[in-house]
């Protein structure tokens, strides 16, 4: 079995997955550089394993640069807009929207904001025009995977790019060693490197 952005503990399971700590380095270096201390997050649905590695990371590397997590500004995807009803999860920005716009009623104490998603950071982007707040003049948004429209959103996503071509073919190449070399030993966790894409919704820190 190979396992994609999976993180299974299983006997002869091989688990291709992202460099969630260098993910997260390079986002909030970036947002640091530019002046940003007050920074909230935006943490992914209990529903995906990936959720709880990439919070984390985020713990981690804050506490490293010495950026503190404000607990009020810690939202999560679970608490408005991701359904569980029949099963089906809405991927769409309306999963950001609602958890950005809960935020904004209790406070606008902050200069970024670091979703779990470039949807949920779209559907953020959305939340904060409609309070009249710019992006990035007031709020830097950084999304997450870098998908397709994330270059021609307005403004267009600064986001963490991951390699998801690269690792389904990685994980087809594995696969297929597998199949051919039953006796051969294979990791079982091969990592792939993240890159910082850097576009419109991030700038200079605006002053509180």
């Amino acid at each position: 079995v190979v396992a994609i952005s999976a993180h299974s503990a299983a006997e002869n399971v091989t688990n291709i997955v992202l460099d969630h700590h260098l993910a997260i380095e390079q986002a909030l270096t970036h947002l640091y550089s530019l002046g940003h201390r007050r920074i909230a997050f935006m943490r992914g649905p209990r529903a995906i394993p990936d959720s709880d590695f990439r919070w984390e990371a985020i713990q981690q590397v804050a506490s490293k640069m010495g950026l503190k997590l404000d607990p009020s500004l810690v939202i999560r995807i679970d608490s408005a807009g991701w359904s569980m009803k029949e099963g089906y999860h809405p991927m769409t920005p309306e999963i950001g929207y609602k958890p950005m716009q809960a935020l904004l009623k209790k406070t606008r104490n902050f200069t970024a904001i670091f979703c779990f998603n470039d949807i949920a950071a779209i559907g953020a982007i959305r939340a904060l025009k409609d309070v009249g707040l710019s992006v990035p003049g007031d709020v830097s948004v950084v999304g997450f995977d870098d998908i397709q429209s994330a270059a021609y959103s307005t403004p267009s996503l600064t986001t963490v790019r991951q390699p998801l071509t690269e690792m389904g073919k990685r994980g087809a190449q594995v696969l297929l060693e597998r199949i051919a070399n039953h006796e051969k030993e294979f990791p079982s966790m091969i990592v792939m490197a993240p890159k910082l894409i850097v576009r419109e919704s991030t700038g200079p820190a605006k002053s509180r």
